[in-house]
């Protein structure tokens, strides 16, 4: 950044550009059921489908699996099913398993790219299509997906705006492997870029799985111990919501309400925080994974019976804050 810089823009500015993305997010809609009403024809029956996850553990993944699993039922296909648990060596095993098992097709769920790409090219040499859900890998004939570029840059916005502009900013950025987490913490960093007066406090923390929350209320308690005064950090960031959740209670505890946290992904715990005048939880990119996962079903579907796929398909986020919580809540059905 260059020593000087100014960007322009005064906290104003920042309100009206935050207004505009979210006005943006809620005008793309839902379109889960304008999608479902096209894809009435769509058939699975008497196709195998390989559905590989990454893990189940956090919400996003176990709503997209059950979802992608259910959508294959109701398409008249057979769900093969399978689960890896947060653990790289059994992903790899169970990806050459699905390979030898000859399904008609595969859909990967997350990921980090360099552990399982080479695995997803061996499925493609083997003549299985591969489709992926939040994984960014030429081997991939459709990556079904949200607008993590959207999401990534409307959170910063939201962010610079909360905090006027200016301060310091704390940032977890355990999974830079993954590419929906690059691309958001990509875009944060292309925002922040132009506010010469927000500083990200390095070194950047490491958010870890598992133990995601005890992990983020633990580094997040240290490091309110070398920041004691109010007003030295602004911000938490992170490219997902699990730490969110575990900063935000970090906060709760050391009586730091007056920093704010935020996060990607709609876990109903974090929404419920976002809701809440009195915590620390600031904004929320919703993201909607069991649309998301029927998405990727369909997608395999309009494959297989010969249709033309595009690169990657996005299904909406919402970014939820303080002021439009409960309508995001309330469009995405969260209880």
């Amino acid at each position: 950044m260059t020593k000087g810089q100014t960007t322009g823009l005064g906290r104003r500015d920042i309100l009206k550009l935050t207004a505009v993305a979210g006005t943006a997010l809620a005008a793309s809609g839902i379109l889960s059921k304008t999608a479902a009403a096209a894809d009435d024809a769509l058939s699975l029956k008497g196709k195998r489908i390989a559905i590989s996850a990454t893990g189940t553990d956090h919400y996003f993944d176990l709503q997209a699996y059950n979802a992608q699993i259910d959508e294959v039922k109701r398409l008249g296909g057979t769900p093969i099913a399978v689960d890896a648990g947060r653990n790289d060596g059994k992903l790899v095993s169970q990806l050459q398993t699905l390979i030898a098992q000859k399904p008609d097709a595969i859909v990967q769920i997350l990921g980090t790219l360099s552990v399982i790409d080479p695995w997803l090219k061996k499925a493609r040499d083997a003549g299985i299509p591969v489709l992926t859900v939040d994984v960014g890998s030429t081997n991939s004939i459709n990556n079904t997906t949200s607008d993590n570029w959207g999401i990534g840059k409307d959170l910063a916005l939201q962010l610079v705006s909360d905090i006027g502009g200016e301060g310091n900013v704390i940032i977890f950025n355990g999974f830079y492997g993954v590419t929906p987490c690059a691309i958001r913490y990509d875009q944060l960093v292309n925002v922040v870029k132009y506010f010469p007066k927000v500083k990200i406090i390095q070194p950047e923390l490491r958010d870890v799985i598992p133990n995601t929350v005890q992990d983020a209320f633990t580094q997040i308690t240290a490091i309110l111990n070398k920041y004691p005064e109010k007003g030295s950090i602004k911000a938490i960031w992170s490219a997902w919501d699990i730490p969110q959740l575990g900063a935000t209670q970090a906060l709760a505890a050391a009586g730091r309400t007056e920093i704010r946290t935020y996060g990607v992904d709609g876990s109903p715990e974090v929404l419920q925080l976002v809701a809440d005048p009195n915590s620390p939880a600031g904004a929320d990119a919703a993201q909607q994974p069991a649309e998301i996962g029927r998405t990727a079903i369909r997608n395999v579907a309009k494959l297989l019976s010969g249709q033309t796929l595009p690169r990657e398909t996005y299904v909406p986020a919402l970014l939820a804050n303080k002021s439009n919580v409960a309508d995001v809540i309330k469009t995405l059905g969260i209880g």
